[in-house]
């Protein structure tokens, strides 16, 4: 038994180091810099939010370290694009009862060491809101978690605004789970 035991583990083991080194950033990168996104739309503020929340996912993951421009092996840029803010359902007298805040932005994830562009792509989030002015009842899933108000101890605060965070921090996680499966 003790000699067999090995023989069905190793493979086991090979698998997962082959996995885990097929989804790891290049070797020479250690460090990113994430500059404030530029923005290209009329809306307010929306450069800070979603580069705040790039850079909280990146220091949550603490997969590179966030560093200057300048001493970065990496650079994340981003651009927003495009700001859409749109009714999204109906009642049946086609009264609007769902509005998604979307937010579009071009990515570039430079290597600095290499000068050349890893990744270039461009992603999209959305958070949802109704009119009543109260996110915490307007039976609307605001943040895609399957939950709704009362179930829901995140959905609090401005409509518009949650909307705004939401799709920010959806941006931010597909960003990131692009650079960690990607390399």
């Amino acid at each position: 038994m003790r000699a067999v035991l090995p023989t069905l583990i190793l493979p086991f083991f090979v698998g997962c180091i082959y996995y885990s080194m097929a989804g790891s950033i290049p070797p020479h990168i250690k460090s990113i810099a994430i500059p404030l996104a530029e923005n290209q739309t009329a809306e307010f503020g929306i450069s800070e939010a979603v580069t705040d929340n790039m850079v909280n996912k990146f220091t949550e993951e603490n997969i590179l370290r966030l560093v200057s421009e300048d001493q970065a092996d990496s650079i994340l840029r981003g651009k927003i694009v495009r700001v859409k803010d749109a009714p999204y359902t109906y009642t049946k007298d086609e009264a609007v009862t769902e509005y998604r805040f979307t937010i579009t932005m071009d990515l570039e994830w430079f290597d600095v060491k290499e000068d050349k562009v890893l990744l270039k792509k461009q992603y999209s989030g959305f958070g949802a809101y109704g009119l009543s002015g109260d996110i915490s009842s307007d039976a609307i899933d605001n943040d895609g978690d399957g939950l709704i108000d009362s179930e829901d101890e995140d959905e609090f605060g401005d409509p518009r605004e949650f909307a705004t965070k939401v799709a920010a921090e959806k941006i931010a996680q597909d960003v990131l789970n692009e650079i960690m499966t990607s390399w």
